[in-house]
């Protein structure tokens, strides 16, 4: 028996799914959102710790906000939930086409077994170097005089993620799959910074069904929504998979 929110799209056998999730899946998980209203993230100016002007003008508060953030996802304590469980689970068992697009730079989904998964904000445990272009995994606390292990220079190690201002990575490959998915469900996410707000949109122009699972109504006009906390929501609405 499917589920009978799944089955309220009108879809009983998609063939092809795009998935977006934002911070709202990982809230659950003890990762603290960004919080718009008030423009700050973890109490610190987005500008001074998530722009290009802000690295420059202060890359140790920069780094040490990121170092923060990297120990705190290898605490034993933060892991997946159920809402990142039961999104590998349905991806495991569907055999159409399938894309889940994260706004979230932790590794949540990927500890989940997520595996057709695109970061479009980057990942928190990489790092890039700005000389060579190079992305590495990276665990531990990274400094501006760290080197880099590519080219051995000190200072072009910065964090392999998207500040404001910069593009998102991945584009053509999102679009691509909204162009001709026919299922688009939204996740955890306000969807109000494009690109991301315009996903729903690229979906509905190729016929494809629109869904929010979130805590509250956004301004998008999907053509469903379910309200609540995203460990309720996302096991439910995907329940037993889809064949």
């Amino acid at each position: 028996m499917k589920s009978a929110l799944l089955n309220s799209t009108g879809l009983s056998s998609p063939r092809s799914i795009v998935i977006l999730t934002g911070a709202g899946i990982s809230a659950e998980s003890g990762i603290r959102t960004f919080r718009a209203a008030e423009g700050l993230w973890e109490e610190h100016r987005v500008e001074d710790v998530a722009s290009p002007i802000g690295y420059a003008r202060d890359p140790h508060l920069v780094h040490d906000f990121y170092n923060e953030r990297r120990r705190l996802l290898q605490k034993p304590e933060i892991g997946p939930n159920a809402a990142h469980i039961a999104l590998a689970e349905f991806e495991r068992d569907f055999t159409g086409e399938f894309l889940l697009v994260t706004q979230n730079i932790d590794n949540l989904h990927e500890r989940a077994g997520s595996r057709e998964l695109l970061h479009m904000h980057g990942e928190m445990m990489k790092i890039r170097c700005d000389y060579s272009g190079e992305v590495f995994e990276n665990r531990e606390d990274v400094f501006p005089e760290s080197e880099c292990s590519c080219c051995g220079r000190p200072g072009g190690l910065r964090p392999h993620v998207v500040w404001f201002g910069e593009m998102p990575f991945h584009m053509d490959e999102i679009f691509n799959a909204l162009a001709v998915c026919d299922l688009f469900v939204s996740i955890g996410t306000s969807g109000n910074v494009y690109p991301a707000a315009g996903f729903y949109q690229a979906a509905r122009a190729g016929s494809a069904q629109t869904v929010e699972l979130n805590l509250e109504r956004t301004g998008g006009n999907f053509d469903r929504g379910v309200y609540a906390p995203a460990t309720e929501v996302v096991p439910e609405f995907f329940a037993n998979g889809v064949s």
